[in-house]
């Protein structure tokens, strides 16, 4: 289907130069792709503000500025509530799940079921991964063409099949590298164009009074209704998205686990995380709801301009036209472009990473090199983005794209969140629960989709409308029957010998950190050493220091270090980590050979920085 032509011939110039800007930009960071670590994990090196900002664009999503203005130009500051509920799961995710799965050194969310339970959960749980991820996939397709054929005047799917060949290529030759660089820059972008578009929302309206004044008070409610509307209630959306959302986003949500495994550390991944929740998402609620408010308002101040009974996807594109220049318009598209760019591209390359680490790796046979695997990598990327496209007709068929995403995400998650949070805040929790859960757990939710009814008693009142089921408040029985079957199994099946999973929960931690490094920890306190690099022969994997600096590093052989290029705005993208070795007798040397120089970038001259991992 085609529609009207809108914006002018300025704005799709430069949605045109800004996707060939990313293009070239995310293939650029392709040359730091050499292994699979650097392709899925980006070597692991990177500081926590790098992390942060990338995690910003990931977290807002392809589908953001689209469903949250929908939802605030009918519903007003109530659209933010979905944005600011993950603070409640926030410290389970840092000092629960992130320490394990950094310390257990697993690949994949699949893998840490294998090593927690067995490989039948593992398999089941790439299947369930993989079809969560590629459907999202789909959806971001979906919300930026939505927007974009109606710019460049190409039919819907013509639109989506674009975007995704832009974003398979330089997914194909860039990998993780690519996506965080990438992402670092479109997360500034579009924070910026979301604050400037409200910002130009105000002056055309004619400043904040008027703005405040032509809401009507049931729009300035920081909350929505308690069980009304039914498509946009504050029960429905705390199971949907308060629980079920926010543990499936991060705890096994694939792409953002990567995120926080490319960072160089525990710690590094734990200031990320809480300066995204304390201060980015509150900034991140405005930036994707103000389009909507901005046209609420408008329909008071100025009645005609804007059709008070629009179709909610249209809302952002429409608002942004009339409010913006030319010129103007088409740089805040392309920052909605970001968006999809940056959550598409994040878990296309979880995907292929799940691809590569759960079910090629473990069917191949045959000894297979690193550059094999990479490579397969690259093409399952290209793979994943074609079928996330093939999914795009399904989401299409709903209503409104809010719909469409709150039905899938309370429909594939909850087996999901159930096994991965009973499996890391329980001991007791079995390999034939997690099975179950994934079973007959899935089972009994696809009863709950076939006959509404069973979800009746949980639906604190919630009317359900005719010839549809319940889009939201379907979470919470899904949770609960997924946890009841998990849990009754559990306690009617023998759990594994606490030898065999340990560190694999959160009450191995010390041991998960011993199982990292390979032996105990040292935890005395050090400081950082700043050296000169000399290339040396034949002394294995490790990096050797002087006594001076070692004594204070607080450092022992065979210790971890982290060894990167001095400059901080770099944020860790020329760095190694490694293992002290024995001591030589070159004050302010550190003696690397030439792999570990190739490995982490490191250029003669460049001032050197090396801390204690522990």
């Amino acid at each position: 289907m085609t529609a009207p032509v809108v914006g002018t011939t300025l704005d799709q110039i430069i949605i045109i130069v800004y996707f060939i800007a990313i293009l070239l930009f995310g293939s650029y960071f392709g040359r730091y792709a050499k292994t699979t670590s650097d392709f899925f994990f980006g070597g692991r090196r990177f500081a926590w503000w790098l992390i942060t900002i990338s995690i910003v664009a990931t977290g807002v999503g392809s589908h953001s500025f689209i469903k949250y203005s929908s939802k605030a130009f009918q519903y007003g500051f109530s659209s933010t509530m979905t944005y600011m509920n993950d603070w409640f799961f926030i410290p389970f995710f840092m000092f629960g799940w992130l320490p394990i799965i950094i310390y257990s050194k697993v690949r994949s969310i699949p893998e840490y079921f294998d090593r927690r339970f067995n490989y039948t959960a593992r398999l089941l749980a790439t299947i369930m991964i993989l079809l969560y991820m590629i459907g999202y996939i789909g959806i971001g397709f979906l919300t930026l063409a939505t927007a974009l054929y109606k710019i460049v005047g190409l039919p819907l799917m013509g639109t989506v099949i674009v975007i995704a060949v832009l974003t398979a290529i330089y997914m194909h030759f860039g990998g993780q590298t690519s996506v965080i660089f990438t992402d670092l820059l479109q997360g500034l972008i579009l924070l910026f164009a979301g604050l400037f578009l409200f910002f130009i929302g105000i002056n055309y309206l004619g400043g904040f009074d008027i703005f405040w004044k032509a809401l009507p008070s049931s729009a300035k409610l920081p909350l929505a209704p308690f069980n009304y509307p039914p498509d946009f209630n504050f029960v429905g959306i705390f199971w949907q998205d308060g629980i079920a959302g926010s543990i499936g986003f991060l705890f096994m949500n694939q792409g953002l686990i990567m995120r926080f495994m490319a960072c160089k550390s525990v710690n590094e991944g734990r200031k990320a995380a809480t300066v995204n929740i304390l201060i980015v998402l509150p900034i991140s609620a405005i930036v994707v709801s103000n389009a909507g408010w901005i046209g609420q308002a408008i329909v008071g101040v100025f009645p005609g301009r804007i059709d008070p009974n629009i179709n909610p996807n249209d809302v952002f594109v429409i608002v942004t036209n009339l409010i913006a220049k030319p010129g103007i318009f088409g740089f805040i598209i392309a920052a909605l472009s970001a968006a999809l760019m940056s959550t598409v591209d994040t878990l296309v390359n979880a995907s292929a990473n799940v691809f590569v680490n759960d079910i090629v790796r473990p069917l191949t046979k045959k000894k297979r090199s690193d550059k094999h695997f990479l490579e397969v990598g690259r093409w399952a990327s290209v793979g994943v983005t074609a079928l996330g496209v093939i999914l795009v007709p399904i989401f299409n068929s709903f209503d409104t794209i809010y719909e469409a995403h709150g039905w899938f995400h309370s429909t594939f998650t909850p087996p999901l969140i159930v096994a991965v949070f009973l499996g890391v805040f329980w001991r007791r929790f079995t390999s034939a629960a997690v099975i179950a859960t994934f079973t007959v757990g899935a089972g009994l939710m696809i009863l709950g989709q076939i006959f509404p009814q069973l979800i009746y008693p949980f639906a604190h009142g919630i009317e359900m409308q005719v010839g549809k089921p319940y889009i939201y408040i379907g979470a919470l029985y899904n949770i609960v029957v997924c946890a009841l079957v998990g849990i009754s199994v559990s306690l009617m099946s023998k759990p594994k010998n606490p030898e065999d999973i340990k560190g694999l929960s959160i009450f191995d931690l010390a041991r998960a950190r011993e199982y990292f490094k390979g032996s105990k920890p040292n935890d005395r306190e050090g400081k950082k050493a700043k050296v000169n690099f000399k290339v040396v022969k034949d002394q294995g994997d490790v990096i050797r220091f002087s006594k001076n600096d070692m004594e204070l590093m607080a450092a022992d052989p065979g210790d971890l270090v982290y060894l990167m290029d001095k400059r901080k705005w770099l944020g860790g993208l020329k760095s190694i980590h490694s293992v002290y070795g024995g001591l030589h007798d070159e004050e302010g040397i550190v003696y690397i050979t030439e792999v570990q120089r190739k490995s982490g970038m490191f250029v003669k001259g460049r001032i050197l920085e090396a801390e204690k991992e522990m």
